[in-house]
This record gives C-alpha cells, structure tokens and sequence, in this order.
C-alpha cells in the first residue's frame, strides 16, 4: 500500500460528510468540525510517536481516522515504511469506545477499513474483531427508578437481553482508568447529549455530555476536546455543579461558540446552539472565545467568569456593555420575576369553562395552541393551589416557552400580557412583576418590548424556555412612563457600535402587538 491510494482511494469519496444524524442528541461529527477540533492541539503531537487519544464516545470514528491522517503525515521520517508506521499508529496511538454496537463497527469501518480489523480487507491486522475500538453492552445501575451513573429512566431504558440499552461504558463507572488501563494524551470527542428521565409532560430528558467531560477530567490527559450543546453556560437541567466546575477551571483555555447550530452542523438545530472546547492541563488564565456567527468569527480573551456572574457571557461584543449597565449598581429583574408555576396551576389544566359561571369566575391565562380558542378561560377558587391572595394583583405576564428558533435576530420572549386584577395563570407563564395600576402596566410593558430589555436577557437565555435566573443582568426601572430604546441607550450611554451589535441581535416588538386584557 502507498500513501496515496491511502488517502485518495480509501477515503473518497468520504462517506462521513453524508451521514445522516441519529437524533438531535446524537449528532455525526462531520470531518471539517473535527478536524477543527483537532486542530486546537499543538502541532507537535502529531511527530511523537508516543502520544495516545481517546474517543470515548465514537459514532462514527471521524476523530481517530482524521488524527489517523495527521500521524502518518507526522511520522514518516520516524516510521520511513508505510505499513510499520500504519501498525504503529492504529496499534499503539489510537483507542475508542463505540457508543452502540452499530456505531462500533462504523467506527472500525471508518478508522481500518473494515469492520472487522481481523479481516484481510483492515489496513492493519489485530488479533481480535475489535482491535482498538471497545464496545461493550453494559447494563444501567438502577436505584429507585433512575441509573445511579447517567440518570436514565428505569421504565425507559430496562430493555431485554439483546436490545441496545444506551449505557454508555465510559460514564457506567466510578473507575474510568480501568477500561484501558493506560495514560491518554489525548480525549476528544462528541459525546450524546442526553437521555430521558421519565419525568415531566410528555418527554423530559437529563443532560449526559458533561458526564463524559467530567470523567474525561478523571483522567487528567493533557488535553480534551469536545463539541457539546451550549446549554451548560447558563442553564441545563442538573448541571449548576458541572457549570460551577468548568467556569472556574482555569485550565479551559479555548471555546469555540456557535449560537447558531447550523453554523456549525448544517441543517440541525440545538436549542441555544453548540460549542467546543480545548482543555488544557498545562493553561491557567482567561480563555480565548471565538463567536461565530454567519461565517464571521469575533475573538476575545477573556475571564470565564465576569465580576458577579455565576454564567458565561457568550458574546465577546457584549461585555462592555454589560460593564456599563452594571456600574449603576440597579436592581434586577430577577429579584422581581416570580418562579415557575406561581398558583400551582399546571400547564395543562382543564377543569375550565370558556365563558364565566356561578362557580368558575377566575380568568385563567393558559397554554394556547389553537389561534381560534379564547385567549383565557375561567375557573373556581379552588383551583388555585397557593399564593391565592395574589390573584387580586395586576401583573404583567409573558410565557415561559420562547418564540422561533436559534436564527438571529431573536424575539428572546413572546408578547407580555398584562393580567387583570383577580386572574391567574398556568405554569406555562411567568409573572415578570407585580405592578399597581394600568400606567405602571403599560410601562414594563413597554420596557420589556425593547430591544434593550429582551439584549439583557438574552446574555443569560439560550435555552427556549425562560426562568427567572435568566432577568439576571437586566436591570429594574421605574414603572411611570413609556419607555424607548432610545432613552435607554442615553441612559446607559451605548454607543452607535454597540446599538448596531443590538439591533443585529434582537427582533423588534411593535407596541400594538402586547396583549392588555
């Protein structure tokens, strides 16, 4: 064999730049996102012969085959002979583990040639059917419904002998060092995103990738690399411990960040979009971001973690802007923004009538799929589970789900409602303040439509559902008058620069179009 058929044979046409994803949750890597990935490694590594990387979540394979590449190039004066420098690198320098058993002989497809790396057809012969690439069925761990290591639901994953369970082998241990029993260099990769928990309305799912991240950690290589959603920045269900260990670990020298996931994965979208890292044992300090946006890249190096914030700002551009807003010290939203479900009303309720009665005389403000049902409808006293005393408040609510996909310009919100004295509302809203009459009403109101409020937020927000953590960074004004972006940006005197990088950002809300009951 020669270098050339090697890579102009074998691998063209690549079948791995159209392979079509499994689920949102577990994407394909497609060759130009990992070789980007690898190219965040110092160059150095692909002339030591010594150096060893880990998939531990291989789908395709697309990492090692593409590191496969870079090490044949690297150690040719080292290795003069194809062959022994092949045997070399599969044999000694490249290890993964499938994540199915499907995705384990794709791999071995990809990365030998052949599925089965004891077959005359591998480009390099192993003693077994596996060679470097594990796949194991390891079986969930389960204590009162849920695996102990991924968090996984019983009544959704106990599968019968045979089927594919979802365990994935390098999390389903306190012991990742026992798997290969030896030091990586290296361990890179786009691990699942996460497995359904059985709990809440319909389908509800725990996050798994900071998992593999944290085990990954386990076994302090020099560097990690993985591609992973962006949730974990500021929201993710369970991952306020994992999101507190990675902001503060200095040794996460570079994020590649892509709010949009299209940018990075064509034709996909992950709700707050993707990004990947470079973990580097060696660095201590501030980080290099790169925000890419619509082919254009912005670069920054920058603290993780800005004065006072427990999240990560996403965008370079918006930091001086969020120094400015905070230097006046103002009172934020968050402290006003009541948590989810204030009157124990669930989403989808139905014990209501659509016109008032002797006994159901509350308006209620629910989830409203269908543009020809009533905008709310009517219950009993009963059916307000706590803070009943409230109802009689005027407020100003908007729901908790977001409006359109990742694409920029966002909306951020859907439009506020203001809600009359003596009306509630389900858990599909949040109540972003209680106000004293209809002035002060139309004036957050007001507020929250401009582009200012809902940019603030969307510091905080990538995630389509919103809490009140993500009114964080925006600040409280008072409710008495009309409010414009054009008096805000006075006021917190934003430049025409940044008023553009706001506008580029955030959708317009015309006033005419809020809800006032």
């Amino acid at each position: 064999m020669n270098e050339s058929s090697l890579f102009n044979q074998m691998y063209q046409p690549d079948v791995l730049t159209c392979l079509a994803d499994l689920s949102n949750d577990e994407v394909f890597t497609p060759p130009t996102v990992a070789n980007a990935m690898l190219d965040l490694l110092p160059k150095e590594i692909w002339h030591d012969p010594s150096v060893k990387i880990l998939d531990p979540a291989c789908k395709t394979g697309v990492f090692l085959r593409e590191a496969a590449k870079r090490f044949i190039e690297g150690e040719k004066d080292i290795f003069p002979d194809l062959q022994e420098r092949i045997n070399h690198i599969f044999h000694e320098q490249l290890f993964g583990i499938g994540i199915t058993e499907i995705t384990s002989l794709i791999s071995r497809r990809s990365v030998y040639c052949s599925k089965y790396p004891n077959s005359l057809f591998s480009v390099t012969y192993f003693d077994t059917p596996v060679g470097n690439i594990l796949y194991h069925n390891i079986q969930h761990t389960w204590k009162n419904g849920t695996c102990i290591f991924c968090g996984a639901a019983e009544s959704q994953y106990k599968r019968n002998d045979g089927k594919e369970s979802y365990a994935y082998e390098f999390i389903h241990t306190d012991h990742p060092e026992e798997i290969w029993n030896m030091k990586f260099d290296v361990i890179i990769g786009n691990p699942p995103y996460q497995l359904s928990d059985g709990g809440g309305e319909g389908s509800s799912a725990t996050p798994i990738y900071n998992k593999f991240i944290e085990q990954a950690i386990k076994l302090n290589p020099k560097y990690i690399s993985m591609i992973v959603p962006a949730r974990w920045y500021s929201g993710g269900k369970g991952l306020d411990a994992f999101r507190d260990m990675m902001l503060h670990d200095k040794r996460l020298s570079i994020i590649h960040d892509f709010p949009e996931t299209a940018d990075c994965f064509p034709g996909l979208n992950i709700r707050g979009g993707v990004c990947y890292f470079l973990w580097d044992s060696n660095h201590s300090g501030n980080a290099t971001v790169y925000d890419h946006k619509n082919n254009s890249v912005d670069i920054a190096c920058r603290p993780l973690l800005e004065n006072k914030a427990a999240t990560f700002i996403r965008y370079n551009k918006a930091i001086e802007i969020l120094h400015k807003v905070q230097s006046f010290g103002e009172e934020t939203m968050d402290s006003r923004v009541q948590s989810r479900n204030y009157y124990g009303i669930p989403s989808n309720f139905s014990q209501y009538s659509t016109s008032p009665t002797a006994s159901r005389t509350i308006p209620l403000y629910r989830s409203d799929r269908n543009p020809s049902s009533p905008k709310y409808v009517y219950i009993n006293k009963k059916d307000v589970m706590r803070n009943f005393e409230d109802i009689y408040k005027m407020k100003v609510i908007v729901s908790k789900a977001s409006p359109g996909g990742d694409e920029y310009p966002h909306a951020i919100i859907s439009k506020p409602i203001i809600s009359e004295s003596g009306s509630a509302c389900t858990e599909t809203y949040l109540i972003v303040d209680f106000v004293e009459d209809e002035v002060a009403a139309n004036s957050l109101v007001s507020y929250m439509s401009t582009k200012f409020f809902r940019f603030m937020m969307s510091l905080i927000k990538n995630t389509q559902n919103i809490s009140k953590g993500v009114f964080g960074f925006t600040p409280v004004q008072k409710w008495d008058h009309i409010w414009t972006d054009e008096e805000l940006y006075s006021k917190y005197n934003i430049t025409e620069k940044e008023q553009e990088f706001i506008n580029s950002m955030i959708k317009p809300m015309d006033l005419g179009e809020i809800e006032n009951a």
